[in-house]
């Protein structure tokens, strides 16, 4: 099982790295960019608190985007949560598929390893896989708070970076069950998955209808705007995001034993 935890941290590397600077920067290059914005976005806040929707969607209505913590929720928050996702997304809805897909099946399953233990190897390379681009971009971030000499609230911040981490790790569980359905690239299917998620969240924030429903998505309760307000704790949301990613990993085990897998 290790040879194959190994093979498949090697493969993703790039992906990781590619993708986890890329958050990472762009989000560093933001948090930079805060002091010599900051005059202009004193003026601009309270215009941004009132125009509707748009601030409900993006929390503006609850936080003022002059103060650090206000425009890392709104700007950052959201440019980390998308591109985290996507990219949970792109990991899990490959990692079983492409052995069909690339037709290296053939290799794969003359191991002499159970097939549970081969998807049990892949799904902790996609869990190391998340963490390590969580920790490399909250590196980044805190190196850009510390660049500005601004106070920042460590426990909020905290708080939204392990929520992001569980809202991949859900994203990457439903994608992870859909990967065992069929050998053939399902990157779109992924990145669209990841996009609807993020699109149903800021809809269901503008749409008074669909506020009581906003926890069947995992952006739920890994939103920014909330986290730093210290809104309730949202353990419906949780749970039910739990229940998702768990759904996820058993459908994955269940239909990988049991389907005939092309070489």
């Amino acid at each position: 099982m290790k040879s194959v935890l190994k093979r498949e941290i090697m493969l993703n590397m790039k992906s990781l790295l590619i993708w986890s600077l890329s958050v990472g920067i762009l989000g560093l290059t933001c948090i930079l960019l805060y002091q010599s914005m900051e005059g202009e976005m004193k003026d601009m806040a309270d215009a941004f608190s009132n125009m509707g929707a748009f601030s409900e969607a993006f929390g503006m209505s609850t936080l003022s985007i002059a103060s650090l913590k206000g425009y890392f929720a709104t700007e950052i928050g959201a440019v980390h949560g998308l591109g985290s996702s996507m990219f949970a997304a792109i990991i899990a809805i490959t990692i079983i598929s492409k052995e069909e897909d690339a037709h290296t099946g053939e290799f794969l399953f003359s191991l002499p390893l159970s097939r549970s233990r081969i998807i049990f190897a892949k799904a902790i390379c996609v869990a190391v896989m998340l963490l390590v681009f969580t920790v490399i971009c909250t590196l980044f971030y805190l190196v850009g708070f510390i660049a500005l000499g601004e106070e920042m609230p460590m426990d909020q911040f905290m708080t939204f970076m392990a929520r992001q981490l569980l809202m991949d790790a859900e994203v990457a569980g439903i994608c992870f069950g859909l990967s065992s359905l069929a050998g053939k690239n399902r990157l779109g299917l992924g990145l669209g998955m990841a996009l609807m998620f993020y699109a149903y969240d800021v809809i269901g924030r503008v749409v008074p209808d669909l506020k009581d429903y906003l926890f069947i998505g995992p952006f739920s309760y890994a939103n920014a705007s909330e986290i730093f307000t210290d809104a309730d704790f949202p353990v419906k949301a949780i749970l039910f995001g739990v229940l998702l990613l768990l759904c996820g990993l058993t459908f994955a085990f269940y239909n990988f034993n049991r389907r005939d897998l092309a070489s």
